[in-house]
């Protein structure tokens, strides 16, 4: 029987996006590679755990959830949390940003200095812009600000996400605009913390990092849940956070790597996504227009 692997989620690294797995290995993602897999029959999904620890119970988990974490381990993830607003004693320097996810789409959002673009990347941010650079509660008070005064959430779901991808403006400039402009009205505001820093409008594009800029197929739908014995199999056309958009003999489907987190996977299964298929449950945006060594 083929080696089963265990997805431990989607990283971007400085060389572009790779699956990690248990044990340490990952498997590079570049545009055109051929991604297949399968979930054996009688396979269970279960919790990640917390922190970097086993689940002591390994617990079943939703097949939906993209969090993989049973109620116990997902308490004890968000209880040391920056996302989850529950840490107020971190010293490192974070930034404030505007992000832009399409047309209408815009989120403002912090980071730690440290990580770079990376959450920007991992949240499939197509553009964005640093704000102001400072310690995390002024960086977390200034966020709150700008919700209010900008109007903007700190949260998008990635479901809106995706339904905008293919259609983006054509140019840097014309997916830079909506920030821009939100960047100039930001700076002017009178109620910044102190401790901040102001930065000037510098934007970054990933368009083309996540290759959203050869004339993208519209996804017909996205995967839904991972389920025993189904498997997806088709082309990579484009990475944009967690998300592949894969070539299938379908359309383009859009597979959130979160849902691999916690199944036991093997290479693609005879009758099982083939060679450019789907036999998961799938979600439609719209009408429908072997035995490997490694996954992939």
């Amino acid at each position: 029987m083929a080696q089963a692997w265990r997805c431990a989620g989607l990283r971007w690294a400085a060389d572009g996006p790779v699956l990690v797995w248990d044990g340490g290995r990952s498997s590079a993602l570049p545009r055109g590679k051929r991604v297949a897999f399968g979930v054996l029959d009688g396979g269970v999904r279960t919790c990640v755990g917390a922190r970097g620890h086993p689940c002591p119970v390994r617990a079943a988990v939703s097949g939906r959830s993209t969090g993989a974490r049973c109620e116990e381990c997902a308490r004890l993830d968000r209880a040391h949390s920056v996302a989850a607003d529950t840490v107020a004693d971190d010293p490192r320097p974070y930034h404030v940003y505007l992000a832009w996810f399409g047309p209408g789409l815009v989120k403002v959002g912090i980071t730690a200095e440290e990580r770079g673009s990376a959450r920007l990347l991992e949240q499939g941010a197509v553009c964005f812009s640093w704000l102001a650079r400072g310690p995390l509660m002024a960086a977390r008070r200034a966020e709150e600000l700008l919700r209010a005064a900008l109007r903007v959430p700190d949260r998008i779901p990635y479901g809106e996400k995706r339904a905008v991808r293919s259609a983006l403006p054509s140019t840097p400039a014309d997916r830079a605009a909506e920030i821009e402009a939100l960047h100039g009205r930001a700076v002017a505001l009178d109620a910044w913390p102190e401790a901040l820093v102001r930065e000037p409008y510098r934007p970054v594009d990933h368009a083309e990092v996540f290759g959203l800029t050869a004339g993208l197929t519209a996804a017909y739908g996205e995967v839904t849940e991972l389920v025993p014995g189904g498997g997806v199999s088709g082309a990579l056309v484009a990475v944009a956070g967690p998300d592949l958009h894969l070539a299938t003999d379908r359309g383009t489907v859009v597979l959130d790597t979160r849902l691999m987190t916690g199944w036991e996977l093997v290479p693609a299964l005879p009758g099982a996504g083939g060679h450019g298929g789907v036999t998961v449950p799938v979600r439609k945006f719209k009408e429908e227009a072997g035995v490997q060594d490694e996954l992939f």
